[in-house]
This record gives C-alpha cells, sequence and structure tokens, in this order.
C-alpha cells in the first residue's frame, strides 16, 4: 500500500510539474488581414516566424536552439556574415532543397544557391515582399578605426506580411536611412554594446520612423528597461520586452 502511495505522489508530481513547464520560447501573435503572422523569440538576433503557411528563420544560431527539432524553413534571412549570424551548422538543421536563403554579397561564398540583395534591393521571396536596406555603424568602432558593421556589407530586413510590415533591423546604429522608413507596424533594433546601439540610440531610431510595436532584440547585458524610460512620452510606440539578450 506504501508502495502504492508513493508511485501515486510520483506521478502526480510530475505530471504537475510537466503541465506547468514553460514554453521554451515565448511567442506574440500578430492579427493581419492575410492571417495570423506568428513571432518566436529564440534569442540574441534569432527570430521564427510563421505567416501564410510558410516557416521563416532569421539569422538561426545553433548555440540558442536545437534547430534540429525545429520546424524547418521555407525562408531564411540572413543579416550579415558574423557566426552569432551565419552559423552554418543551424542552417544545415533548418534548410530543405526547397529553402530559399535571402543574404548579403559578402555572406555568399559561404552559402551555395542563395539569394542576394544589396541595400536598397526590393523582392518577392516565396510570395512574400522583402526589402533589404541598411545596417552599419557609425560611432561604434574596432581598435583600428574599422566600424565593427561597415557602411553597404549587412541587411535589415522588411517584410510585408498582409497589412503589417515588420522590420528586422540586423547589427545596426540609427543611421539616417531610418528616417525613410515608411509604414511600419512592428520593428526589432538591436541593443547590444559596444556593436550595436545604446538604448539613446534605439528611442531615437524609433523616434524617426515611430513603428507601433518595438521589440528591442539583441540586447545582451543592456538593460531594456531602459528603452522603456526614454519612450514612455511617445505613447504611439509601444515597447514589448521578451527573451532576447
Amino acid at each position: 500500500m506504501m508502495k502504492t502511495a508513493l508511485i501515486f505522489l510520483f506521478l502526480c508530481i510530475c505530471g504537475t510539474g510537466m503541465a506547468g513547464a514553460a514554453e521554451p520560447f515565448e511567442k506574440d501573435v500578430i492579427k493581419t488581414t492575410a492571417g495570423n503572422l506568428e513571432i518566436t523569440f529564440i534569442g540574441h538576433g534569432s527570430l521564427m516566424l510563421k505567416f501564410g503557411g510558410k516557416i521563416i528563420h532569421v539569422d538561426p544560431y545553433n548555440k540558442l536552439a536545437d534547430y534540429g527539432q525545429l520546424p524547418k524553413a521555407d525562408l531564411i534571412l540572413i543579416t550579415h556574415e558574423h557566426q552569432d549570424h551565419l552559423d552554418q551548422v543551424a542552417l544545415q538543421q533548418v534548410r530543405t532543397a526547397k529553402t530559399m536563403v535571402v543574404l548579403t554579397e559578402k555572406c555568399a561564398g559561404k552559402v551555395p544557391g542563395a539569394i542576394i540583395m544589396k541595400n536598397g534591393d526590393v523582392r518577392k521571396v516565396g510570395g512574400i515582399t522583402v526589402e533589404a536596406v541598411p545596417a552599419y555603424n557609425i560611432v561604434h568602432k574596432r581598435d583600428n578605426g574599422q566600424p565593427f558593421h561597415p557602411k553597404g556589407e549587412g541587411n535589415g530586413y522588411v517584410l510585408t506580411c498582409g497589412d503589417k510590415r515588420l522590420y528586422i533591423a540586423g547589427d545596426t546604429e540609427n543611421v539616417p536611412e531610418m528616417g525613410n522608413l515608411k509604414g511600419i507596424d512592428i520593428a526589432f533594433l538591436p541593443m547590444n554594446l559596444p556593436y550595436t546601439m545604446t538604448p539613446e540610440m534605439v528611442a531615437d531610431a524609433a523616434r524617426s520612423f515611430r513603428p507601433k510595436l518595438l521589440y528591442p532584440y539583441h540586447y545582451g547585458e543592456t538593460d531594456p528597461a531602459r528603452l522603456v524610460s526614454l519612450l514612455k512620452d511617445n505613447p504611439c510606440i509601444e515597447v514589448r520586452i521578451r527573451r532576447m539578450k
């Protein structure tokens, strides 16, 4: 009888733990005129999007997830050539013979069969309009004086999903070209130092093109609460914090 009771207690405890276990990644669902846009926050600069029956991976990085267990990609977007954004292990795990990969000219030699997009290019990829926009440093530089991300080498991407426009900035500072962005509903802006932006730079960038929903991402040890405070007087910009260190 005692043995039976102990087994029952064990099963109850394990069952409760499993039922209460958190999802490994946070998710948000955004309604669009063409169906839901589901955003999965993998971490760092890595995202997974689901829209129109397609899976889009952004800068998949195997240190953040077992990509072999995640859905295979219809489309992969690579912002630049740094190893935490162009990761061959993660690419191989989510890429199939039918997967389309969009990347920069500098990345092209490392990923055969990919689609090269330069800053300013616009094209439909798998039925989704993709715009490549500049992503670079002006202020933050290496000891030799070279920017961490030189102008013209990296991409941010604007995706049109139904009536929503989603901007994934890549590794960049608050560059002047951001002021030319129009109708951005959702924006991901990086905030890891010293490679991208300070919270003040992110706030300046957000004010320049006024996204309705702003996610700081790739923020490392930078406190995202600082950004919330800086934009508290801009009620038209909703700042959402997710686990994107």
